[in-house]
């Protein structure tokens, strides 16, 4: 097995150099992506070739987008048995990887792109399958008990993806991934992205990969892109400086992660007790409270998101102006996935971490691996003159999705009937498969909630709420 750590020069930078479908070209060209990123310059060209390939790369890395080309490259679309298989640590992520392939499949025809993820009935997953798919995109302990039920079969099935790997193996996957690779042909392509590449992740590579060329891909992300401070707690507590630090930083929109979930209550509560616009995410609330929560945070709905590590990976936010690390990260490696949420797509972002007595040792180790030693600061006077952190939009949930045939066209259309509401009223939409959230400023919400329940869309009734 051969390791490459970031080759010189890649062979290519632009994507109209590889051998790509001309949708897929057509794809790429719509979302503005020309020039690669270095996992992409490096892996694509031996991904189209059908070899098996290790990646080892910093979250943000273009990673998804590297195998999304190479599994919908020999789809054959005339077939609806699963040609690809996705797999990822949580059902955030599973959703954000099955959101991307759809995106770049768009214009190549009927591609079915179908998740399979905790959380969801398995009913209505397994009617899904009696369809066919072409893309399963998944969480592993949700494929295998399908799999198991012999609701799936992976007979005809060319590639196989472990994304997040190393975190995979974290959330103790180890048994379910043994189960699914065993019902996986000998043959197929299979293709591993991991941020790091311990001991674990050097056997599973052993275990699932033919011949497999590591990637090691140079983690220039926090270097360049991320300015990171660090604050000695001192006296303050937690929630006092975190929010001293949002009052003199003022961030459009900031992501503040702790080490517990009592502790991510705690600070939530005194935040929004002080008129912040706060929203939190743990590994107790229910999943549909998880999915509500991100899609608030992701279209403006929450300034501040207060978070545990569930949320350190897989959380699709383009543009994050603000980390804060609430202590010490357990490890190095969380570190570096906590601060890899800002500074993405080459923009510039800031992370800063309080400091308290008991993290001295970990901000040592820590030091260790940057290019200069860690300097304590002082935290900023705390400015109540200036006004808390407040959201300018709160998001409407509909009762109905892409299986009532709605479209992000049709809400605009219902919410602007009367012109009261104009489109820059209009934020951000999703719509998924049974619900749909629309972004609408906070002084419009009552007059766009009477549109939408004392009308019609496309001649059908439908209900929406704030959340």
């Amino acid at each position: 097995m051969s390791e490459t750590t970031s080759p010189t020069t890649p062979s290519v930078r632009q994507f109209n150099e590889l051998k790509l479908k001309d949708a897929l070209l057509s794809s790429l060209n719509d979302a503005k992506f020309t020039e690669m990123t270095q996992v992409q310059a490096y892996s694509l060209p031996k991904i189209l070739r059908g070899e098996d390939v290790v990646v080892q790369a910093e979250t943000g890395s273009g990673k998804t987008v590297a195998f999304a080309l190479g599994l919908l490259s020999k789809l054959d679309t005339e077939s609806f048995a699963p040609q690809a298989l996705v797999l990822c640590p949580t059902r955030e992520l599973a959703e954000q990887v099955a959101e991307a392939i759809r995106k770049l499949a768009k214009v190549m025809g009927n591609v079915k792109v179908l998740t399979l993820c905790g959380g969801a009935p398995s009913k209505v997953q397994a009617a899904s399958l009696e369809h066919g798919a072409h893309v399963l995109v998944g969480t592993p302990g949700r494929v295998l008990d399908h799999l198991q039920a012999e609701r799936l079969q992976l007979a005809q099935l060319q590639t196989l993806v472990l994304d997040e790997a190393d975190r995979m193996l974290e959330m103790g996957f180890q048994d379910e991934l043994a189960g699914i690779i065993d019902k996986t042909p000998s043959n197929r392509q299979t293709l591993l992205f991991s941020a790091t590449y311990p001991q674990g992740i050097r056997q599973l590579t052993k275990q699932v990969c033919n011949d497999a060329e590591i990637i090691k891909v140079a983690a220039t992300h926090t270097q360049i892109s991320i300015q990171q401070r660090f604050y000695e707690l001192g006296d303050d507590t937690p929630a006092q400086a975190v929010r001293t630090l949002l009052l003199d930083l003022r961030p459009g929109n900031c992501m503040v992660f702790c080490n517990t979930k009592v502790e991510t209550q705690n600070i939530a509560d005194a935040l929004k007790s002080k008129g912040f616009s706060i929203l939190t995410l743990h590994g107790d609330m229910e999943q549909k409270d998880r999915d509500q929560t991100m899609v608030q945070f992701a279209n403006g709905s929450g300034r501040v998101l207060v978070a545990t590590d569930v949320a350190a990976r897989g959380l699709d936010i383009a543009e994050l102006d603000l980390v804060i690390n609430v202590g010490m990260a357990h490890d190095i490696a969380t570190h570096t996935h906590r601060i890899g949420r800002t500074g993405r797509a080459g923009a510039e972002g800031l992370a800063v971490t309080l400091i308290g007595a008991k993290d001295d040792f970990k901000m040592r180790l820590l030091e260790d691996t940057l290019s200069a030693p860690i300097k304590l600061l002082e935290l900023p006077p705390l400015n109540t003159a200036v006004a808390p952190l407040t959201a300018e939009f709160v998001t409407l949930q509909l009762n109905g999705g892409k299986k009532h045939k709605l479209r992000p066209g049709d809400i605009v259309g219902a919410l602007t009937r009367d012109k009261r509401l104009s489109v820059d009223d209009i934020g951000k939409i999703k719509v998924q498969a049974q619900w749909a959230y629309v972004a609408v400023k906070s002084t419009k919400v009552n007059h766009a909630l009477a549109l939408i329940n004392n009308d019609k869309i496309k001649a059908k009734r439908f209900r929406a709420w704030a959340l």
